[in-house]
């Protein structure tokens, strides 16, 4: 009998909005947000365009803003935002995360955003079993260094990811079923036995 597997992309799918931005406004407030995506619109409007590359902006982004910060600085905003910002998931996602993992499907959310504050959002409501797969950071002498550790998990590397994660992966092994809803998910949603795209809007 195949394992059953559920991969919920993070951002815009349990999400009404995209986090990276709500956490910056929460972590360093909302003039500090404009005066720096002012900063970088350049650069924003280039990756739009597809000539610049997405994970090269949004690392030089979150350089800007969190590179020398204590990791458990980092770790507590990620926590607070996550209390704070509950109302940003989606209740129908969440519930059918619930449901999944009380049948005993595995599930992964695999996500662009950094790990440290999607883990949060689920250890709060005490969803145990959820793994979460984001965007890791480097993190040296307890600070972070502005970079990231892992490639930026968007597009092909949800993919890669989620094998990684089966460890002695064999595709036949598995059923998976995938939720997203944006051009970053596309590979994940193929890979799937059945993908869902936006499903959760009307929630």
């Amino acid at each position: 009998m195949k394992k059953k597997i559920y991969c919920f992309d993070f951002d815009g799918t349990l999400t009404t909005s995209d986090t990276l931005l709500e956490f910056i406004k929460y972590a360093k407030g909302r003039g500090r947000f404009l005066m720096v995506f002012l900063m970088y619109s350049p650069l924003l409007v280039l990756m739009k365009l597809h000539l610049y590359p997405n994970w090269k902006a949004k690392q030089q982004i979150f350089a800007h803003l969190f590179a020398g910060m204590r990791i458990e600085k980092f770790d507590a905003l990620c926590r607070g935002f996550a209390e704070e910002n509950q109302h940003l998931l989606r209740p129908k996602g969440i519930t059918l995360v619930h449901e999944a993992l009380v049948a005993g499907v595995q599930v992964f959310i695999v996500s662009a955003s950094i790990d440290n504050w999607v883990r949060p959002f689920f250890d709060i409501r005490n969803l145990k079993g959820v793994q979460v797969l984001g965007t890791q950071i480097e993190v040296e002498d307890g600070k972070l260094t502005g970079r990231f550790k892992s490639n930026n998990c968007y597009g092909k590397e949800k993919v890669h990811r989620i094998a990684e994660a089966l460890k002695s992966f064999e595709r036949s092994e598995y059923e998976i079923e995938a939720f997203g809803d944006s051009r970053g998910d596309k590979e994940m949603l193929a890979f799937a036995d059945k993908g869902h795209f936006k499903p959760f809007r009307e929630s």
